[in-house]
């Protein structure tokens, strides 16, 4: 499920000063954080900092031109990172006055970006001698978790506030954003179907995890199949990945659901029995948390999508 982040106020149409990615910039010691607004349709529309940049959409949709690959459909609820001085050419195909696009671009001081990976690498080095903290260029597109999310939008409330400590606020809250998104960065690598899961011990185990979600999965046999002592391994599962083994195990267990639900006939106390839940009830009130409407109302969703 894809966070979308708290819409900023749009700008007085008298205080425009252009149509296409009008700028609202926040100037901080060690960060700038800038709101673009376009109001109405253009294309391949040019855009570089010299810093890297966070950016995250608002409202609308964009087309996103990056690294000389395909375009890609960006929207709320999605992160995009750029390294410094690379140039994003962007779509606006939908932008018009009353559905104008709004996103957020968060250029970070690359002395910080240095000094927060060098602390991460010194102070909690990551599990295998070659593996390091870095920010992956590979994993620049990404939905929003919940804490980037919550990360982003505070940053966005600091930048526009006036307030004497902002920049010591900001700075720590950069840093664990920074951190956030190289741990979703991480889980994306080793979730994936190319990483070996012979190199890594959680990459095996999610390997593990996700061809048993049938069964009721405990942490005890997970921490001895990455040959660690519980403690152990439920704190580097959390370090690295930033999410505990239990979530990742009911996050896996309700994107299968999805897929069943999205068959024909697929029953939901019967999905709640082949995923492993005790009963059908916690079923239910998991999906609900987790993706936001019951299986029944998801279930329907898909249905209506496939009719239209």
């Amino acid at each position: 499920m894809a966070h979308v982040l708290d819409q900023v106020s749009l700008s007085k149409s008298e205080s425009l000063q252009t149509l296409v990615e009008n700028r609202t910039s926040y100037t901080l010691e060690r960060c700038e954080l800038n709101v673009f607004e376009t109001y109405t349709e253009s294309y391949r529309v040019p855009l570089t900092f010299n810093d890297f940049v966070i950016t995250s959409m608002l409202r609308g949709k964009k087309v996103m031109h990056l690294f000389d690959k395909k375009g890609f459909d960006y929207f709320p609820g999605q992160t995009v990172i750029v390294p410094p001085a690379v140039t994003m050419k962007i779509d606006f195909p939908e932008a018009t006055n009353v559905n104008p696009t709004q996103c957020i671009a968060l250029a970070i001081d690359q002395d910080q970006i240095k000094k927060t990976i060098a602390y991460l690498n010194e102070f909690f080095p990551k599990e295998g001698s070659n593996e390091k903290w870095l920010l992956n260029y590979d994993q620049y597109h990404f939905y929003n978790n919940e804490e980037i999310a919550y990360l982003i939008n505070k940053v966005i409330r600091i930048c526009s506030e006036r307030s004497k400590e902002k920049d010591i606020l900001a700075d720590l809250t950069l840093k664990e954003l920074l951190v956030r998104i190289m741990q979703t960065q991480n889980l994306n690598i080793l979730n994936s179907d190319t990483h070996n899961p012979n190199h890594n011990p959680l990459a095996y185990v999610l390997n593990y995890i996700k061809a048993n979600l049938n069964e009721k999965i405990n942490i005890n046999s997970l921490s001895d199949k990455a040959c660690m002592s519980k403690a152990t391994f439920y704190r580097l599962f959390k370090r690295e990945l930033g999410i505990s083994p239990n979530d990742f195990i009911l996050a896996e267990k309700i994107n299968k659901a999805k897929v069943l639900l999205s068959q024909p006939g697929g029953k939901v106390a019967s999905i709640s029995y082949e995923l492993g839940f005790s009963d059908a009830n916690y079923f239910i009130r998991t999906f609900k948390k987790i993706v936001g409407i019951t299986p029944g109302a998801y279930q329907l969703q898909v249905a209506n999508q496939l009719i239209h």
